[in-house]
């Protein structure tokens, strides 16, 4: 569903990423790991289409297509989606009217709304006084309105508690099609800086970013318990990266 191939971004004219390849199939969960800086937003930025973050080699390819040159709006269009870790307060929009406009499919605003305790939140600004986890049961409902096929979430369980972590990834899983019974096709790509989604959304592979190329990959609870053991640095320095 989405592969990068070498590809290099930077922002503010300094170079973040320096040549990721990655490659995601249809019905797979892949979670990315690495330490503060290593540029794990700017990817799913990147990804995404956001202007700041410059594309200066390499493509991103979505169902075969090429969409590196593509517009945000254009690649929302096609069915990708994203969740993130700060998103922005908007005074004067409220929350029932930003998840109408992205609403697809006649899908129903109360239900979105009802599967994420998010009612008593509608009629509010969007993420006007919110706290972590509303901030975030916010964004997973624009993205269950939404019904992109391939999501980019940004840390989903930054702020949140355990309550309402277990809320997100009974959403999240219902956007990957994981609750389903018939075949399923959606992908995502998470990026967890603690592994407590883990624990709630199963994930088929692990990356590890770091130092702005994605250097392996492997199981995803292997990776975090070498990652809780030994630390970043070690990554670092191993001759195989992982």
């Amino acid at each position: 569903m989405l592969e990068l191939k070498d590809l290099k971004v930077e922002v503010s004219g300094k170079e973040i990423l320096h040549g990721v390849n990655l490659k995601i199939n249809d019905a797979e969960t892949h979670v990315l790991f690495g330490p503060n800086g290593a540029g794990k937003t700017t990817l799913l930025m990147a990804i995404m289409g956001f202007p700041e973050y410059k594309i200066t080699g390499g493509s991103i390819l979505f169902n075969g297509e090429d969409i590196t040159d593509l517009p945000l709006h254009e690649r929302a269009r096609k069915g990708i989606g994203m969740s993130f870790q700060r998103p922005p307060t908007i005074k004067g929009v409220k929350t029932h009217q930003v998840i109408e406009l992205s609403a697809r499919n006649g899908i129903s605003i109360d239900e979105a709304a009802k599967e994420l305790n998010l009612g008593h939140l509608l009629n509010r600004d969007v993420n006007d006084g919110f706290s972590g986890g509303e901030i975030k049961r916010s964004e997973l409902a624009q993205l269950m309105a939404q019904q992109p096929s391939f999501v980019l979430l940004d840390e989903p369980e930054s702020g949140v508690d355990l309550e309402n972590i277990s809320l997100l990834g009974g959403a999240i899983n219902k956007l990957l099609q994981k609750d389903m019974k018939r075949q399923r096709v959606n992908s995502g790509l998470i990026i967890t800086h603690t592994g407590y989604i883990l624990d709630y959304v199963d994930a088929d592979v692990g990356h590890l970013l770091i130092e702005g190329i994605v250097p392996c990959a492997g199981n995803p609870r292997e990776m975090l318990h070498h990652i809780k053991e030994n630390g970043y640095e070690v990554c670092a320095i191993c001759p195989t990266n992982c």
